[in-house]
């Protein structure tokens, strides 16, 4: 694969026969010759020791970044009633039912986040074609199907994200941008590790956190040390 002249210069700073400390690695990232075209996305990936075949060792689920994404999200309420005025009241980019729901059958996803009423997810569930494939459908393990809507919606304001793993037992979590300070960088990167190694599956055997990386959107990966993480 042909790889682009800052990819070329960004792999001459890491050291691919070295297992990073997350310090350094945040370091190294933050050196890196820089994209004037767009603020990256920082990028955090975990391959676990689990079977994603087997139920009982799915990891999913979602947190909130302690210095947030960088991203202003876009949030959609499905609901009715006084949950709907909740959700306005908390900041909901569009709240709706009926209305909302013919809007997205009809191809409307101008939005990042979907958020629904137990109640509403009747009709909701109808849209899994649409919404499924985008990573959009409300689901209870995430907290985008409760009846606190307005904590939902503050919580996605805030910076939250969701991770799921893989066929092949990895999760990529996005932590940051990368114009971020290290330290925010930092503090956001040690949450996700922390509610990543916490999400461990009871039925998962062996050792868990195989390996984990850090990289920016069109950085090359920097390998961390995985027998610190797995003690953090």
């Amino acid at each position: 694969m042909k790889r682009s002249k800052l990819y070329r210069s960004r792999l001459e700073k890491v050291d691919r026969t070295k297992f990073y400390s997350l310090e350094e690695a945040v370091e190294v990232l933050k050196s890196m010759p820089s994209s004037t075209k767009f603020d990256e996305t920082v990028e955090v990936s975990f391959r676990l020791g689990i079977d994603p075949k087997q139920s009982d060792q799915m990891v999913r689920g979602a947190m909130v970044l302690p210095q947030g994404t960088g991203k202003e999200q876009r949030v959609v309420v499905v609901a009715e009633g006084e949950f709907a005025l909740r959700a306005k009241e908390a900041g909901a980019d569009e709240v709706g039912y009926e209305e909302l729901i013919q809007r997205m059958k009809g191809g409307w996803l101008d939005f990042d986040v979907l958020i629904a009423t137990p109640a509403a997810m009747k009709e909701v569930r109808t849209l899994g074609r649409v919404l499924g494939p985008r990573g959009l459908m409300p689901n209870p393990k995430t907290g985008t199907v409760t009846e606190d809507v307005a904590a939902a919606v503050k919580e996605a304001k805030a910076g939250r994200v969701e991770y799921r793993c893989d066929r092949g037992g990895c999760i990529h979590v996005p932590a940051g941008k990368l114009s971020f300070s290290s330290d925010r960088i930092l503090e956001n990167l040690k949450a996700v590790l922390a509610t990543i190694l916490r999400a461990r599956p009871a039925a998962a055997k062996g050792v868990y956190l195989k390996s984990w990386t850090l990289s920016s959107t069109m950085s090359p990966g920097i390998r961390l040390d995985a027998k610190v993480g797995a003690k953090a």
